[in-house]
């Protein structure tokens, strides 16, 4: 959606269709307040406004070899985490396009949005 340099993105369509697959490494990066009103199963919660509490640990939350998809809201603070996690030498990442709220709109109108 916003097209950020260097940074892959899958549709929330796509998304949808992959939800299923194990090899999957689900990260969200919104802030707890928003995790409470919308959420979807099996993501890391690493708010990005936390990261000083976790950057330091990224490897004990996360597999630099398995692909990530990174979610926030609208799809901003998700790139920017693409972005930090491929300094980190993830190869491997992918920001869900348009975030929650795409995913909300798009597939599943029962999640509230906000």
């Amino acid at each position: 959606m916003y097209g950020i340099a260097g940074v892959d993105e899958i549709s929330a369509l796509d998304f949808a269709q992959r939800l299923a697959e194990d090899e999957l490494q689900l990260v969200d990066v919104r802030e707890p307040e928003e995790v409470a009103i919308a959420n979807l199963p099996n993501f890391i919660h690493l708010p990005l406004s936390q990261y000083a509490d976790w950057a330091d640990h990224i490897f004990n939350h996360l597999d630099p070899s398995l692909e990530t998809i990174v979610m926030c809201h609208h799809g901003m603070r998700s790139a920017q985490m693409c972005q930090w996690l491929q300094r980190q030498g993830f190869e491997r990442t992918k920001n869900l396009a348009g975030g929650i709220d795409a995913y909300c709109r798009l597939v599943d109108s029962t999640i509230p949005r906000y």
